[in-house]
């Protein structure tokens, strides 16, 4: 072998491994970098997610999870059918017209103690309203010509259970039946009227959204109540509370006509003793999370029924003839902050959220509650100056 030859097959090689060189150093430069990078992102999220330690497993699973593809559950046959349905009904353009009405829904154990007042709120308003009456316990006795003979065919009804559901949706399946109605309005028995009806046709008919609260309430008497007996169709994060008072749009009512299936899940096991202690009460969180899932954008998330929560009973504060005044009637009736108060904390915290009305900012309430019956008297001389504020 010439020298010429060894000479090139020494430096063979020895060219090979310099090219090596830098590539691993590139290489180990590179992978290092990473994971530097990959142990500070991990570091920070598992600050938030409790991982602090090798054997903090659920911390760890947390923080891990994250980095992962989020799964998106495949909906059900019943699902997709009653998603079709309500998409359907929403397509449908409402029918406004001069004959065009809205009805009054009354939730009533008997007499309706208020009518009187009623009666001059709907004085001159004829062919723009209808009346529908739902009595549980007895047979009203009327003074106004407006709620003669306009009781529909009742049920027992018991607070907090789904007859009270069944109840409501009793009273919209006949209002129904007549086509020029076109908004609907839930009224209990200590409900009262706080602007004129010419003011309150217009706010309701013209609204772009159905007035249904439905708020998210992350306590006991909140999110607490889900009963793991509704999945999957009814999540947890899915849950939401809300007054059962309700105005809503035709095509909504419609809907929860159409609705089988999440009604279903509420009439199974929306109740007390069916998981551990929990218990849920039907006409609080059905519509609200019904309505916050089909169609969030079509509600207002707020009621335009005032309701004073301040003592934190189980039932709202009813106001005796002593506390109705002019200064208080007109303080409620200019209000433009809605009150929504959570089972958080001792004493629950509120969520106030402003009042708008197709965009504009406007009072929240056009009726109110609870009223003891000794203050219809005063309620019905305080009526003409209390509903002709300025708004």
């Amino acid at each position: 072998v010439s020298m010429g030859e060894m000479q090139k097959n020494l430096e063979g090689p020895r060219h090979r491994t310099s090219l090596k060189k830098p590539l691993w150093v590139v290489l180990t430069i590179s992978v290092t970098s990473m994971l530097l990078i990959c142990t500070h992102m991990f570091q920070r999220h598992s600050k938030s997610s409790s991982c602090h330690g090798l054997f903090s497993n659920r911390g760890c699973e947390d923080a891990l999870s994250s980095w992962l593809p989020v799964h998106v559950r495949k909906f059900t046959d019943e699902e997709i059918a009653a998603r079709a349905v309500v998409r359907d009904i929403l397509r449908t353009p409402p029918l406004l017209t001069e004959n065009s009405k809205i009805a009054f829904l009354f939730l009533t154990p008997g007499t309706l103690p208020f009518e009187k007042l009623w009666d001059e709120f709907f004085k001159g308003h004829d062919g723009k309203f209808s009346i529908y009456i739902h009595p549980s316990k007895e047979r009203p006795v009327h003074i106004s010509r407006h709620f003669s003979d306009r009781e529909i065919y009742s049920d027992e009804v018991t607070w907090g259970r789904i007859s009270m559901v069944d109840a409501e949706k009793r009273l919209l399946v006949n209002a129904l039946e007549d086509p020029d109605n076109q908004h609907f309005v839930l009224l209990s028995e200590s409900c009262i009227p706080l602007h004129t009806f010419d003011y309150t046709y217009r706010y309701l008919l013209y609204s772009k959204v159905s007035f249904i609260e439905s708020f998210v309430d992350p306590g006991p008497h909140g999110t607490g109540r889900h009963m793991e007996h509704m999945l999957p169709e009814i999540a947890r994060e899915d849950f939401r509370k809300g007054a059962q008072w309700f105005t809503m749009k035709r095509q909504h009512a419609i809907i929860v006509m159409a609705d089988g299936l999440y009604y279903s899940r509420f009439r199974e096991y929306c109740g007390p003793g069916i998981e551990a202690d929990k218990n849920c009460i039907a006409d609080e969180h059905y519509l609200p999370t019904f309505f916050s899932m089909i169609d969030p954008m079509g509600i207002s998330n707020w009621s335009v029924t005032f309701v004073d929560w301040s003592e934190r009973r189980w039932h709202p504060k009813t106001y005796g003839a002593n506390e109705v005044s002019l200064e208080f009637m007109k303080n409620v009736t200019s209000e433009d902050m809605s009150v929504h108060v959570t089972s958080v904390g001792e004493h629950g915290d509120e969520l106030h959220w402003p009042c708008t009305w197709n965009g504009i900012t406007r009072p929240c309430y056009l009726f109110a509650r609870k009223f003891h019956p000794d203050a219809l008297e005063t309620l019905v001389n305080l009526f003409p100056n209390y509903t002709s504020a300025v708004v």
